[in-house]
């Protein structure tokens, strides 16, 4: 594949035993999708914005977070059209765990871009493809545009997201979301950001780690009675998700910062 950046790529070894490999590694591979089409500077500038947030929330999966997947999950069970929206982080970080969790779920796969060429489309496609995904949409067919929304991120396959009754999003900015919900749709979205546009005007926020994030909604799903969907899907509070997660920080800063006042770290 053509390199289309002028960043020079070299082998940089990272030890088994740096306790932040795999942090470093996902850095690694951003670049290098950089240099191959699928992810635009601005997203490494996202990532690192979402590895800060992911910092102050200890690098795991808090149990809010845990629940929005377990909610995300069981909306796969009731959504008569769902779709996995794609971008480029999503695909170089991801791609394989969007593959399985569609392939789990019957939902469509869809790559939509604020930074959108018709090459970059198809370079994403292309992961996702060699990911194993059978079909992705949004590269051909982004005839569509959702109203309201005049950037091309605007842009989607009226068989995928213009239908959609619920949509999956990674990695997203939030007029795209809040236009999806004013819509009607039920949006989940992955953001570890619990105070972004996009946490804050999604049906599900979920505050986790994208990868994180797909693995455990592929494992609550495949768990999951349609019944047990419906009830988890009526219980869930939004608001409660996202204060809780900003609770947990704060707890977690305090305690952090009790332990350096006392000499103990």
């Amino acid at each position: 594949m053509t390199r289309v950046c002028r960043v020079e790529i070299r082998e940089w070894p990272i030890p088994e035993s740096h306790p932040r490999r795999e942090s470093l590694l996902e850095r690694e591979r951003l670049v290098e999708a950089m240099c191959e089409g699928v992810v635009v500077p601005q997203g490494l500038i996202a990532h690192g914005r979402g590895e800060c947030f992911d910092y102050l929330l200890g690098e795991e999966t808090i149990p809010p977070a845990e629940e929005a997947e377990r909610t995300a999950a069981a909306m796969f069970h009731l959504a008569r059209h769902p779709v996995i929206s794609v971008n480029g982080n999503v695909a170089a970080l991801a791609a394989r765990e969007v593959v399985e969790l569609a392939e789990a779920t019957g939902a469509a796969i869809e790559v939509n871009l604020f930074y959108r060429t018709r090459e970059r489309a198809e370079r994403i496609a292309r992961l996702l493809y060699e990911a194993g995904a059978k079909k992705v949409l949004g590269v051909d067919d982004a005839t569509a545009r959702i109203p309201g929304l005049d950037s091309m991120r605007g842009l989607v396959s009226p068989e995928g997201i213009y239908k959609a009754d619920y949509v999956l999003l990674g990695i997203e900015d939030g007029d795209r979301t809040e236009a999806l919900v004013r819509l009607g749709k039920v949006v989940a979205a992955i953001d570890l950001n619990p105070l972004s546009r996009t946490s804050l005007a999604a049906t599900i926020p979920i505050p986790d780690h994208v990868r994180r994030a797909l693995r455990n909604i592929a494992r609550f799903y495949a768990s999951m009675t349609r019944d047990e969907a419906r009830r988890i899907v009526e219980g869930f509070d939004r608001g409660r998700v996202l204060a809780e997660t900003l609770e947990y920080i704060s707890r977690r800063l305090r305690t952090i910062a009790d332990r350096l006042l006392s000499g103990e770290a």
